[in-house]
């Protein structure tokens, strides 16, 4: 079908035989390629683009560009790219969500699995030559416990079907109601009026796996925690500032919840002096999770499904809705 008659704009550097199924899925398309958006002529071809295909987040030329109806953002989360002006009569814009779920669940099981096992201290003992660790015995598998899911997006999903073949108990919160999937033992939802406090208080793994918006940030504070409680685990799969992290330190150090295990964080990279870093309860890995065999292939799978829906008016995947708004600034160092 292609897009005959259109402009677009892209910034991927997608080469080979990837370049070369983009372009069939544009066929017809006038095709503007740039390394990035700092490159000479890059103003001039927004300018008479109507369709943008980006390797990174749009800045604020984009969201101005008047002709401009769609963006599509090659990566999941799209908060940066969700400010008010990207809400503008007649423009879309989407990402490549649920492209690298499968293993982001697997990312989340790896933080449960250690949490629950204790590996930070079972491999401090093989480093020194020492038999065993205190409160060994203790120690408790996955199986029979409860899984609590915050967003029950394609990671979410991926994690539920994930847990429930550990033998856990899977609770999930979403934004919208619905069926609930067979792999999930109670489904709570914002649409229903469901509070997440019961989700908090029920799971031993609160794992987060939500979007960040203005209506999720800070979400998990102080009060959040103490529903986990002594006994609980907070995963954050998610985006930082979900989560307060002045609030999550105390919680640690003080044994107000088990541990954590944390990729994400409100500053990134995580500043040096953070006491997250020392702290035994907590496992911390640097917003990196492994890759999916042929990550491009599985984001082309997306684009290229909504470059045909885009062609015939169709509803377009993953696509940002004002829920979604988030006018903060970004958290880098």
């Amino acid at each position: 079908m292609g897009l005959p008659g259109h402009t677009v704009l892209t910034t991927l550097q997608y080469e080979g035989a990837h370049w070369r199924r983009l372009c069939e899925a544009l066929a017809g398309a006038e095709i503007l390629r740039f390394d990035g958006p700092d490159a000479t002529g890059f103003d001039a071809a927004l300018a008479r683009s109507d369709v943008a295909i980006l390797a990174k987040d749009p800045d604020a030329r984009f969201f101005a560009a008047p002709r401009l109806q769609w963006i599509h953002v090659d990566h999941a989360g799209l908060d940066k790219a969700a400010r008010p002006e990207a809400f503008r009569e007649g423009l879309a814009v989407t990402g490549s969500a649920g492209r690298s779920a499968p293993v982001l669940a697997e990312h989340a099981l790896f933080f449960a699995l250690s949490l629950a096992y204790n590996s930070p201290a079972f491999l401090a003992a093989q480093q020194a030559r020492r038999w065993g660790v205190p409160g060994q015995e203790n120690l408790r598998g996955l199986f029979g416990r409860t899984m609590g899911i915050v967003g029950f997006g394609h990671t979410g999903s991926e994690l539920a079907t994930r847990a429930r073949a550990l033998g856990m108990r899977v609770l999930a919160y979403r934004r919208k109601d619905g069926p609930v999937p067979a792999e999930v033992d109670r489904m709570f939802s914002a649409d229903a009026g469901d509070s997440l406090d019961a989700l908090l208080e029920q799971s031993d793994f609160v794992v987060l796996a939500l979007g960040l918006s203005e209506a999720t940030w800070h979400l998990i504070g102080a009060r959040e925690l103490d529903l986990i409680g002594p006994k609980g685990y907070l995963i954050n799969m998610a985006r930082g500032p979900i989560v307060d992290e002045a609030a999550l330190v105390p919680a640690l150090a003080e044994g107000r919840i088990a541990g954590a295990g944390l990729d994400t964080f409100e500053i990134e990279p995580l500043p040096g002096e953070s006491p997250l870093w020392a702290m035994p309860n907590v496992i911390i890995t640097p917003h990196v999770t492994p890759a999916v065999p042929d990550r491009t292939a599985r984001s082309l799978d997306i684009i290229c499904e909504n470059i045909r829906r885009f062609a015939v008016g169709e509803p377009l995947l993953n696509r940002l809705t004002r829920q979604d708004v988030y006018n903060r600034p970004s958290g880098r160092a």
